[in-house]
């Protein structure tokens, strides 16, 4: 598999320790039974980013005051059921996203979107940081024409402070059916802190987000 780094070998020897039967063997990670659909309950939203890593883009979001839950799964491609494998082969068109359930009267879409931008280098094409292929792209995943609206609107403000040198690559597409990860891939930053902070050192995300965004860089974001 095409990864352009270390990750896969590492969640790979993260699941064979977490997923294991009484006798040590390693057992395999079922993919989701089926696509999540937003929650219909009352004063719930959703919003849907790809950000490369999805480790990194919970810690994004996790803990900001309105957000409700951060889901890491799959989104972008036609396949149902996918499998982490059968992502990370950059064959099934999904990305390595996100589901961020929210509150919109304490937290705005619009928050949620500068959190995003400053977690991301918008105008890597490639992947991000050290993760290279389709399934790492950074995009936006609108479910309607008002998120579409908004995340226009983000999107030029930040072209038009021109403090990235760069255009920006971040795709923009309507939300489709989004495919939560394997377990053991959710909260991954709290049940293996020091084997997802190795990997966020090694793949430089931090540095580039700083060389990107200086004081502003990890808005919204956790300590990790």
């Amino acid at each position: 598999m095409n990864r352009g780094s270390s990750r896969i070998l590492l969640c790979a020897a993260v699941a064979i320790g977490l997923l294991t039967d009484s006798s040590g063997r390693a057992a395999v990670p079922a993919s989701a039974s089926k696509a999540v659909e937003p929650s219909a309950a009352a004063g719930t939203d959703h919003a849907y980013f790809a950000m490369g890593c999805f480790w990194s883009a919970e810690v994004a979001f996790e803990g900001i005051k309105g957000v409700r839950s951060v889901t890491s799964g799959y989104t972008g491609g036609s396949e149902a059921h996918p499998s982490y494998e059968e992502v990370s082969s950059g064959t099934t068109g999904h990305f390595e996203s996100i589901d961020i359930a929210f509150d919109p009267a304490v937290i705005s879409y619009t928050k949620l979107l500068d959190t995003f931008w400053h977690n991301i280098d918008p105008t890597q094409g490639d992947g991000q940081f050290c993760d290279r292929g389709t399934q790492y792209r950074t995009a936006i995943f609108y479910r309607d024409s008002a998120q579409a609206r908004t995340a226009r609107e983000s999107r030029q403000t930040i072209e038009r402070s021109t403090k990235l040198g760069k255009p920006i690559v971040t795709l923009m597409r309507p939300a489709g059916s989004f495919w939560p990860a394997e377990e053991y891939h959710q909260d991954f930053f709290k049940k293996e802190p020091e084997h997802y902070h190795a990997y966020r050192v090694g793949c430089g995300r931090d540095r580039r987000l700083d060389q990107l965004w200086g004081k502003d860089a990890r808005r919204g974001s956790v300590p990790h």
